[in-house]
């Protein structure tokens, strides 16, 4: 009894070994469950043996996903589209941000330019759309305008700049965010130069951009400080990008004031300030 238990125990370790071998992460903890499940459903083999594998197969893609979230640097916590509130912005058409969510414009290698005052949701779209990429399968990698200048300014001194520039242009979509909001970092004209190498490589390699801006394009050279470079970012942004221009109220003011009311509606009448 003893050396078939030993034997039963050593069967099992080298099973679990081979599942480990080939890569399996759900066989060997989820065996004996398979095996229950397929005698009480009188399973023929090539069933249990599909349903092994697709299990595998499922959890395969769910790790893939939440790698491929990780690593596209997209900020907490993550942005859905279900949470948008599109009744509070009436004027932006909700079907044209469904049509952008099936991700079609990946596969037809276009962009997406949002454009709108702080607070419209623009970040938030545009997140979520990157966010459904990276569930989707894309390789996606987020970064807003000032931290993509200021990382490809640093590659400069310190000759990485070809190094750093791979990360923005081997991803299938990049998100460039907030571009407009750090207006005291944008001082050195080659900013805008570095700025366009990342536009222009990813332009020329039909990989789709997401970029989102409260700058109206009037005022992007002054902006940025490099009419020539700018004119060139604006030429190659524009030419195949969906642009979405959201014009409504601050959504982050609303929900401010709404804070205040509820405060000043649960205040005590009676309170007394020291």
């Amino acid at each position: 009894m003893s050396r078939n238990k030993n034997k039963s125990q050593e069967q099992q370790e080298q099973f679990k070994q081979s599942c480990q071998y080939l890569g399996l992460k759900v066989l060997p903890e989820e065996y004996q469950q398979m095996v229950d499940r397929a005698n009480e459903k009188t399973l023929g083999y090539y069933d249990f043996i599909s349903g092994v594998v697709q299990a595998e197969a499922t959890a395969k893609q769910q790790r893939r996903i939440e790698y491929l979230i990780k690593t596209s640097r997209l900020p907490q916590p993550l942005k859905m589209l279900a949470d948008f509130d599109f009744d509070f912005q009436p004027k932006l058409k909700p079907k044209l941000i469904m049509d952008l969510a099936s991700l079609s414009f990946i596969e037809k290698q276009e962009s997406i330019l949002f454009l709108g005052d702080n607070g419209v949701g623009k970040s938030h779209l545009a997140q979520s759309l990157a966010l459904k990429a990276c569930q989707s399968g894309y390789k996606t990698y987020y970064t807003t305008c000032s931290e993509l200048i200021n990382d490809l300014n640093a590659g400069v001194y310190e000759k990485t700049l070809d190094k750093r520039m791979r990360k923005y242009i081997n991803p299938q979509l990049l998100l460039i965010d907030e571009m407009g909001h750090d207006r005291l970092e944008l001082q050195v004209v080659k900013e805008a130069h570095l700025l366009f190498k990342v536009i222009d490589q990813r332009y020329k390699y039909n990989k789709p951009l997401i970029f989102t801006t409260n700058i109206d394009e009037p005022d992007w050279p002054e902006f940025l400080g490099d009419p020539i470079s700018t004119s060139a970012i604006l030429d190659r942004i524009f030419h195949h990008s969906v642009i979405v221009r959201i014009k409504g109220p601050s959504y982050r003011k609303h929900q401010g004031e709404l804070l205040q009311k509820e405060y000043a509606e649960n205040k005590p009448d009676n309170a007394q300030t020291g």
